[in-house]
């Protein structure tokens, strides 16, 4: 086996980006590297070429041989291949159709004063509990799950039981395992979307119940949705707080000014990165990009928490500047035809957080040191599972 470097690098402190990629990058630009599979894959940490391949239609989920292909790890949501290399194309711009006007910007407006309230109400609740509190299940959970199931049309009832399905689909180690709960979770949204059929509400569950879905691809992509749209929310409103907790400066700016939260959340979101796993793509054909050739079949792993470093791009990188310039658009959310659809969701709910938190509890503070938190291990959203702070 040759002595290539292993992906993800690893880190130490919780918010720092691991110095392995910005060298490799200087060094090789688009590298060779094996993942913690064992597989070789290609990886893009460079903006530019991260931008590029995002866009390149050469590039897909889909691979002719999925158990044979390269994975970045074992889950069973970001580990490998998805769909099929003849209809991916197709199935993806169905999808897009069907849920991109329930996630669309005017949509996400209208929707930030309810969104407002909801954060109002969790700061009263948390601002009457008896300090310390975790703030991660006081505000940061609780908050997104509440949105995305009123979004969707998801019992927040049931919070607990598919917070622990998305736990599983999210295992980074054990493939079977985090199958059979992409599979557990696809069974709960369509049992949520027959229920709809029968009783229709003004949700995204109810908008899709009257859509033929003979092959389970609806239900599971409700399923995804269900996930992504509260895991990677939490953690971004974790990492917020412990990034402006970290740099006192920045936060005195956006006491004084809560207008500044919309700069601040741009910030967060190209700073902060819970995750290391990378985004796999597979080459459909030959592609020419940093001087290499990526062959026909062979995997990339675009690493957007780098990219989003990139010193080429971003001046002085690694400095958390809420008023930095808005120049190059940040890849957290991807970039092209597969952005991510609730995009405008979550910067709803950061800004709604950001503009309020720390005008509600301006004494707020760690209750530990930040090398004390509880991370959250092997799973591909990563993040902490306990932020606990006192005021």
């Amino acid at each position: 086996m040759s002595t290539l470097p292993v992906i993800p690098f690893a880190r130490g402190d919780l918010l720092e980006m691991p110095a392995a990629y910005r060298e490799l990058r200087a060094e090789e630009g688009v590298a060779r590297v094996r993942t913690r599979t064992g597989d070789e894959v290609w990886l893009v940490s460079g903006y530019e070429d991260a931008r590029r391949l995002f866009t390149d239609p050469r590039l897909g989920r889909s691979h002719p041989e999925p158990d044979r292909a390269a994975r970045l790890s074992a889950s069973a949501l970001l580990g490998g291949p998805q769909g099929e290399p003849g209809t991916e194309k197709a199935d993806h711009d169905r999808m897009r159709r069907l849920f991109a006007p329930s996630f669309s910007a005017r949509r996400m407006k209208a929707l930030a004063g309810h969104v407002g309230t909801l954060v109002d109400e969790r700061l009263d609740h948390l601002a009457g509990l008896t300090p310390p509190a975790d703030l991660h299940a006081e505000l940061s959970f609780p908050l997104p799950v509440l949105v995305i199931c009123q979004l969707l049309g998801v019992p927040y009832e049931d919070r607990e039981y598919f917070s622990g399905v998305s736990e599983r689909m999210g295992d980074l180690v054990d493939q079977e395992r985090s199958q059979a709960a992409r599979d557990e979770m696809a069974a709960y949204t369509a049992g949520l979307i027959e229920r709809k059929r029968r009783e229709p509400a003004e949700d995204v569950l109810s908008d899709l119940a009257g859509e033929l879905d003979d092959d389970g691809a609806i239900a599971q992509l409700a399923g995804g949705l269900l996930f992504a749209g509260h895991e990677t929310t939490v953690n971004r409103i974790d990492y917020g707080v412990l990034l402006l907790l970290t740099h006192p400066d920045q936060l005195d700016l956006l006491k004084a000014d809560p207008g500044l939260a919309p700069g601040a959340v741009e910030e967060i979101l190209r700073v902060a990165a819970p995750s290391l796993h990378g985004v796999p793509r597979y080459a459909q054909e030959d592609i020419e990009v940093g001087g290499v050739t990526i062959r026909k079949g062979e995997a990339v792993a675009l690493m957007p928490g780098a990219a989003n470093r990139d010193e080429r791009v971003y001046p002085d990188p690694d400095r958390f500047d809420i008023r930095r310039p808005v120049t190059d658009p940040h890849l957290a959310f991807g970039y092209g035809p597969r952005f991510c659809i609730g995009a405008s969701l979550a910067r709803v709910e950061l800004v709604a957080v950001f503009s309020r938190l720390f005008q509600r509890l301006p004494g707020l503070r760690l209750a530990v040191p930040l090398a004390d938190l509880p991370r959250n291990e092997n799973r591909v959203t990563e993040g902490i599972a306990a932020l606990p702070v006192t005021w």
